[in-house]
This record gives C-alpha cells, sequence and structure tokens, in this order.
C-alpha cells in the first residue's frame, strides 16, 4: 500500500514538473515575462505609467485593436491574414454614419448594414483565395486598396461626424464606467467576451482543430474529411466583421469617421498576434498570446511617449520587440524539440 502511494505521487509529482516545462517553454510564457519586464521599465522611468489617469487612456484604445486581434490570430493559426482589416475598420463606421446622415436610415438598421458589408468584403477574400487559388497576401492587398479608396471616395477625403445621441447603442458600443479611480469602456467587455469565446473556440471546439490541423497541413486535414475551403472563408468572415466592429465602436466612442482611421493597424494587429506566440506560417495559435501582444504594444506606445522618446520612433521599438520575439520563439520552439 504505501509503495504503491509512493509510486501514485512519485508520478503525480512528475507530471507536475512536466506541466511547468511545458508551460515555461510556451511562447505566450516568454511573451508574458517580456511583457512585466517592460511595465517594470517604465514604471521605474516614469511615475505616472501606472497612474490611474495613464492606465485609462491605454485601455480605451486596447480592445479596438485587440477585437480585430482575436479574428487574425484564428485567421493566422489556418495559415492565411488579411491585410485589409485596417480599411475595414475605417469604411464600416463611415457607411454607417452616411446611411444615417444622408439617406435617414434608422442607426440600429445602419449598424446591421455595415456590418452585412463586411461579411461581403470577408466573404470575397476568402472565397478568392480558397476556389481561385491567390494568395491571400495579394487578394487582402488588394482589397485593402479597394475598400481604403471606396471610403476616401464616398467621404471625398473629409471625416464624418458620428452619431453622438445618447441611447442604446452608444450605450452598448462607447459607454463609460468607473472603477474606482479607474474609466474603462464598454469596448472592453466586447473584447474579454470575444477572447473567451475565441478561447473556446481554439482550444475545446472542434472548429479549433480543424483550424489548427488546416494550418498545419491543409492536405492531410482535407483527407481526414475538414472542410478546409469552408473553414477558411468563415474566418476571413469572422475577420472583417470583427475588424468593422472595432471601427464602429471607435467611431462611436470620439465622435467621428474617419475614411482614413485604421491606417497601418493591419500590421500592428499582425504584430501583437506573433508577438504573442502565434506562429506566421500557420498551425500554431494562442489567444492568451494575442492578448499578452496587445497589452505590450499598447504599452510600448505610451510608456515611450512618457518617457520622452519621440512618438515617431515607436515602430523601431516595434520592429526591434518583434524581430526579439521571433528570434526568442524560434529558440524555444528549437529547444522544446531536442527535450
Amino acid at each position: 500500500m504505501v509503495q504503491n502511494l509512493m509510486t501514485v505521487t512519485a508520478e503525480e509529482g512528475a507530471t507536475s514538473a512536466r506541466s511547468r516545462s511545458r508551460l515555461m517553454r510556451s511562447p505566450q510564457f516568454s511573451s508574458f515575462i517580456i511583457l512585466v519586464v517592460l511595465l517594470v521599465v517604465f514604471a521605474v522611468a516614469d511615475g505616472n505609467f501606472l497612474s490611474p489617469l495613464n492606465i485609462s487612456n491605454m485601455m480605451a484604445f486596447l480592445p479596438e485593436l485587440g477585437i480585430i486581434a482575436l479574428g487574425m490570430t484564428l485567421l493566422l493559426t489556418a495559415g492565411e491574414f488579411d491585410l485589409s482589416v485596417g480599411a475595414v475598420f475605417g469604411l464600416a463606421p463611415v457607411v454607417v454614419m452616411l446611411l444615417v446622415q444622408n439617406a435617414g436610415v434608422d442607426i440600429g438598421v445602419a449598424l446591421l448594414a455595415g456590418l452585412l458589408l463586411c461579411i461581403a468584403i470577408g466573404g470575397i477574400n476568402g472565397v478568392i483565395v480558397t476556389k481561385i487559388g491567390i494568395s491571400s497576401f495579394l487578394v487582402t492587398l488588394s482589397m485593402l486598396l479597394i475598400v481604403r479608396g471606396a471610403a476616401l471616395y464616398i467621404t471625398q477625403g473629409f471625416p464624418l461626424k458620428s452619431w453622438d445621441q445618447p441611447g442604446f447603442f452608444v450605450t452598448l458600443l462607447a459607454g463609460s464606467f468607473n472603477i474606482g479611480s479607474f474609466r474603462f469602456y464598454t469596448s472592453l467587455w466586447w473584447f474579454v467576451g470575444l477572447s473567451l469565446l475565441a478561447i473556446y473556440v481554439l482550444r475545446y471546439a472542434k472548429l479549433g482543430n480543424w483550424i489548427s490541423a488546416i494550418g498545419s497541413n491543409r492536405n492531410a486535414a482535407v483527407a481526414r474529411g475538414v472542410p478546409a475551403d469552408a473553414v477558411k472563408i468563415w474566418l476571413f468572415i469572422a475577420t472583417s466583421v470583427l475588424a468593422g466592429l472595432a471601427g464602429m465602436i471607435s467611431a462611436f466612442r470620439i465622435s467621428a469617421a474617419s475614411p482614413v482611421a485604421g491606417t497601418g493597424y493591419e500590421l500592428e494587429v499582425i504584430a501583437m498576434v506573433v508577438v504573442g506566440g502565434t506562429a506566421l506560417t500557420g498551425g500554431r495559435g494562442t489567444i492568451l498570446g494575442t492578448i499578452v501582444g496587445a497589452l505590450m504594444l499598447r504599452a510600448i506606445r505610451n510608456g515611450i511617449v512618457l518617457v520622452g522618446v519621440p512618438g515617431l520612433a515607436y515602430n523601431i521599438f516595434v520592429g526591434v520587440i518583434i524581430l526579439a520575439m521571433l528570434i526568442l520563439h524560434a529558440l524555444v520552439q528549437k529547444n522544446a524539440a531536442r527535450s
């Protein structure tokens, strides 16, 4: 009996040790450590970095890019990506405001029309990539130019005043609340809820297994009955819809819909996802890592301004961080393979 108990205890200890070892070798763990280091460095460099006001300012914008990053994580895990998300971020609220202001459409109907437009854009991307066989890089780069050009054309390049009348949709998309000295927006709840849904899909649902399998080896996945084309099309649609939703949230929050809103967001979102540990080549994705990556890049953008680094140097810092994280993730994966 005692010997059996000792054997069970030893096995449990070995299992626990293996779990800790896997955690420490995971990409999201290394990203989290770097995030903590960055937060400490910025907090020491400037005492206002962790102030309620500064944290509130960072958290006002973080969920909007974070929402797009969730869709991009799923898409990258399947081996594809979408360069048009920044343009969709700008076009969706512009279309909504034009329908409301120029056509007299009810705000709820206009929001639905904006989301349907996003579904159409994502669907077109997905169908061309999967059915015609053109690279997602080329397809979504072309869509970026089309969507951004459409937003500029229908507005003549001028921003529109967004919907600012109190009501259900303003509260739903851009309401604010206080927790102690901190002020947050309802976009934070959107981000939390969508993150939990994405974690469930990627880690526990059959769809998540399909997404990872498609990204790892599409031909093998298809041979096992995975509907690869349909999955990818729906992922393109989901990514586009999330980009449009984020754009609407942003427009309601700042009371303006600009045709150039979201410029450069596609690269920043991909950076968040890759820094968090999702493989750019597909097959491996982590929602928790994406959340860490989003926090990291927002902290860098905010922190370098507070410590006196010119804002134009932000891209240098982001580029260095991305390159360092890619090298670190590659070393971690090689070490894991040897082990």
